[in-house]
């Protein structure tokens, strides 16, 4: 099956809803050999995904993932998820964690689905185990977590134990160079199905069909959301040098920022956000870099607890603001800025991240 799909797409040809499925079942067959699914993977890559087979993909792999309890008054609740694809490779700090923190001391319902480091320094799970949050909490325990503290973290592997089948193949594909249709699967298979998102994506031309994506599948309100960072290192070409420009997969506070957004209430649109309306620091892609996991892990804290007064907390705020804006917690970016410092200078972040730490 695999080697027929694999021809049709080396041919130009893309799948068909019931195509993705049957594949994804081959996928995630222990019996069907790494260099085969490698093969395929890569084909995919190379005619390049369609929104249709990106979200048949996302609906067939939901499918093979651990659903948590939730009750109908949870369920009932605007539900965010705060997340990045990856693959930006500028080794910031975990600004979207430090965002859903945030969130979830405003009283949004956070299900912050992630992982430890691929493609960064640190990842969301490890970043949050140095903080005391737990990261590997049973589905019943997630759910009860989300429905009594408004936030829990869903561990990536823990529910997609399928994914297991799939590695050796992802390994091969990065082997050669080639990224994979998994590389901007992860903010789509939140086992939460959360109703809200804020999307970061690494590359501009990615914003637009991601949001279509998180749209057929059902998500009410989102933002897709590439960073621009201007001049963030030096190109060497013969005996000159010169500024190059680079993506961050959040909103930067370096450059100007590409949008794809829908919402119930309106329809789609993108959009490019040039922050001249937010009170921005000057700042370089060296004032958001972060370290090992005790260092993000007390860079975070420092944040929160309002130590932290420089470009940093303008990334932190900036994100939060969008993030507060998708949840449907205020009415502009601007408000959301504001409620977002109100909320760390109050101690109200603080003392939700010591709620969730059991402190």
């Amino acid at each position: 099956m695999l080697e027929t799909l694999t021809r049709e797409l080396a041919a130009g040809r893309s799948l068909a809803a019931e195509q993705v499925h049957a594949a994804v079942g081959q996928l995630v067959d222990e019996q069907i050999a790494p260099a085969g699914k490698a093969e395929f993977l890569c084909a995919l890559a190379l005619k390049g995904e369609t929104v249709e087979e990106i979200a048949a993909f996302a609906r067939a792999l939901r499918e093979k993932s651990i659903s948590p309890p939730l009750d109908a008054e949870t369920r009932a609740r605007e539900i965010l998820d705060v997340v990045g694809t990856g693959g930006d490779r500028m080794n910031t700090f975990n600004i979207s964690t430090t965002v859903a923190l945030i969130c979830a001391a405003a009283g949004v319902t956070v299900a912050k689905h992630g992982n430890r480091a691929i493609t960064s320094q640190v990842g969301s799970a490890d970043v949050l185990e140095a903080l005391g949050i737990r990261i590997d909490s049973s589905p019943a325990d997630a759910a009860r977590s989300l429905r009594d503290h408004g936030f829990a973290f869903f561990f990536a592997p823990a529910w997609h134990p399928a994914f297991k089948h799939i590695a050796p193949a992802r390994k091969l594909c990065a082997e050669r160079g080639q990224r994979t249709i998994f590389n901007f699967l992860g903010p789509l298979l939140n086992p939460a199905r959360p109703t809200a998102q804020l999307v970061g994506v690494p590359r501009p031309e990615l914003c637009e069909p991601l949001a279509r994506v998180l749209q057929s599948l059902g998500v009410r309100r989102a933002m897709v959301v590439c960073g621009k960072v201007t001049s963030y290192k030096l190109q060497v070409t013969g005996s000159s040098a010169q500024a190059a420009d680079g993506y961050l997969d959040e909103l930067s506070t370096l450059g100007e920022n590409s949008i794809a957004e829908f919402y119930q209430e309106r329809g789609f649109a993108t959009s490019v956000l040039a922050n001249d309306a937010f009170p921005l620091q000057p700042a370089t892609l060296a004032d958001l870099a972060g370290g090992d996991r005790q260092a993000n892990a007390e860079l975070v804290r420092g944040l929160l607890r309002g130590d932290e007064r420089g470009p940093k907390r303008d990334a932190v705020l900036l994100n939060a603001a969008a993030a507060l804006f998708v949840a449907n917690q205020v009415r502009t970016l601007a408000d959301g800025w504001d409620l977002a410092a109100t909320l760390i200078d109050e101690g109200r972040v603080m003392r939700k991240l010591n709620e969730l730490a059991g402190k």
